[in-house]
């Protein structure tokens, strides 16, 4: 059991070294902190959304920027897009749980926002449909995704696309990267 233990922490840090090591991902997530940025700075929200594990780290995200990071400041315009319960299931049940997201993003986002789609495999329709619409309102998206990219690594501006197939790895490679854009951003905009 120990053994096992270990092998999964090192396949963690397998994923982690590679991104590391890769120096236009690094140079990617730079951008996306300048991205976010200059959303927030101009008056804009950032959005988060995703499915099971992805729609937790991204409220989670969300919240790092409404609540805090580290430091004690103004609160950033910051929401994950599944929070509404009943807006949720009254939109799966009506029309598809594929519009839960797409729909929200026509009612409240403007020129200039962010939504950020968090999908281990890069093809979650909903994501997709939601990114579509964003597109039309020129809002500006960044996939969070595994190696592939999938489907999101055409439909979205900005792709974080980790290097692993393997779902926890990835996930555990966007909460860290999720919290560098998060510290990078605050640090940007209050010092």
């Amino acid at each position: 059991m120990n053994q096992k233990i270990k092998d999964i922490v090192a396949a963690s840090i397998d994923v982690k070294t590679q991104i590391l090591n890769d120096e236009t991902f690094i140079g990617n997530i730079d951008t996306i902190v300048n991205v976010v940025t200059a959303a927030f700075q101009n008056g804009k929200k950032v959005l988060f959304c995703g499915n099971g594990g992805s729609a937790a780290d991204a409220q989670h995200l969300a919240a790092e920027f409404s609540g805090r990071f580290y430091k004690n400041r103004k609160a950033l315009p910051s929401e994950a897009l599944h929070c509404n319960t009943s807006y949720l299931t009254a939109v799966a049940n009506d029309y598809s749980y594929d519009v839960i997201y797409s729909r929200l993003v026509e009612g409240i986002c403007e020129e200039g926002d962010v939504l950020i789609g968090l999908s281990t495999s890069g093809n979650s329709k909903n994501i997709l449909n939601a990114f579509a619409a964003a597109k039309e309102l020129k809002v500006i998206t960044i996939g969070f995704t595994g190696a592939t990219g999938g489907l999101m690594k055409e439909a979205a501006d900005h792709l974080v696309n980790v290097p692993s197939g393997d779902t926890p790895r990835i996930q555990e490679s966007h909460i860290m990267i999720g919290h560098i854009i998060c510290e990078l951003v605050e640090e940007k905009i209050f010092g």
